[in-house]
């Protein structure tokens, strides 16, 4: 994924409100930001830290900013989760993700189960439908070791019930676990941070859920679906 414009380089002053950031230019200018990111972004919060902004055309905006890459322990870390369900539906449809290769269509957003909407619904007359959803992961407490989720998320836990739905009507069902870093080398869930999740994942694996990790080249103009992380 190519940004549409450049990126404006700028410093964290600090976020606040979940959605708000106060970003410093060059020149001293300050303007408060779009941050399309709705969990702790623990690690990702020092003032000072080094950022990328984009700038929306939408005149209905009431922040034309967003904020997009973040730097922190040395590497540029992706915090717009907005990206990862079309970074998944893009590689997917390049044949990058050997896992779901070969099916005829995609589509997103679709509804299944009880009051959910699948990120993307892979289907193909020869074979079953598969259900996949993508979860967006920056949080890394120790060297390497990306984690999630960052904070306690009781609407990921219903996902992973619904899916397991789906694989005991006969489908694939996978969760996606999407990394925007490219320092991580294994992918954990953060049990200590939402308890329920964590199990609601090991009773999600043990009735067919698939799960896969990916990590991402990060740079002010493009995010790019690289390769695999062992989740462990």
């Amino acid at each position: 994924m190519r940004f549409a414009a450049p990126l404006a380089e700028g410093r964290l002053i600090r976020r606040y409100k979940r959605f708000l950031a106060d970003v410093e230019f060059p020149g001293g200018v300050v303007e408060t930001v779009h941050c399309a990111n709705p969990g702790a972004m623990t690690g990702l919060n020092a003032p000072g830290s080094r950022v990328f902004v984009s700038r929306s055309d939408n005149p209905k905006r009431k922040l034309p900013l967003s904020l997009e890459l973040l730097e922190a322990d040395g590497v540029l870390v992706g915090i717009n989760t907005a990206h990862p369900n079309a970074l998944v539906a893009d590689a997917i449809a390049a044949g990058a993700l050997a896992p779901f290769t070969g099916y005829a269509r995609l589509r997103r957003e679709v509804a299944y189960g009880e009051r959910s909407r699948v990120d993307i619904l892979l289907e193909d007359d020869a074979r079953p439908r598969a259900y996949v959803e993508v979860k967006n992961v920056h949080l890394m407490r120790r060297p390497g070791a990306a984690e999630f989720p960052d904070s306690v998320t009781a609407r990921g836990a219903r996902h992973l019930a619904e899916l397991s739905a789906m694989v005991a009507q006969g489908h694939r069902a996978a969760m996606v676990f999407l990394i925007q870093r490219p320092d991580a080398r294994t992918m954990a869930i953060a049990a200590d941070i939402d308890p329920a999740y964590a199990k609601a994942f090991a009773a999600a694996r043990a009735a067919g859920v698939e799960a896969y990790a990916w990590r991402c080249a990060i740079t002010p103009e493009a995010i790019t679906v690289t390769d695999a992380v062992a989740i462990v």
